[in-house]
């Protein structure tokens, strides 16, 4: 099985080919695609490479599907006998993205396969 880490959206990620992810807002169109470059790891079956903090050469292409926002967080703060409250909530901003290929200095390590469908 072959896997990265990368940086991206203020945290490190594992990302596979073939696999979605909700990250924070990238600023990038719906639809186009999306290169990181901050790899930390990539593990292609039992060969391991560790970057120091960034692995040179090494990329993960992905495509953004769309723009979402988050489930709902209720942050409830209140003093017992003083008659204050607060209720505030938030969505966070997020982005979808596809992960596509794993490359490893200019040669693709890992890809996504292409779904198969079949006409009747």
């Amino acid at each position: 099985m072959t896997y990265a880490i990368v940086e991206i959206g203020g945290g490190q990620i594992r990302v596979e080919p073939g696999r979605f992810y909700d990250i924070n807002l990238l600023a990038a169109d719906p639809d186009s695609s999306y290169t990181i470059d901050k790899v930390l790891l990539v593990s292609n079956d039992d060969d391991i490479t560790v970057g120091r903090p960034f692995i040179e050469g090494a990329t993960v292409e992905g495509t953004v599907m769309r723009h979402r926002r988050g489930k709902k967080v209720i942050v409830y703060k209140m003093q017992p006998k003083k008659k204050t409250r607060k209720k505030r909530g938030h969505r966070q901003e997020l982005t979808r993205l596809m992960i596509d290929s794993i490359s490893l200095n200019g040669s693709v390590v890992a890809k996504a396969e292409a779904e198969v469908t079949t006409a009747e």
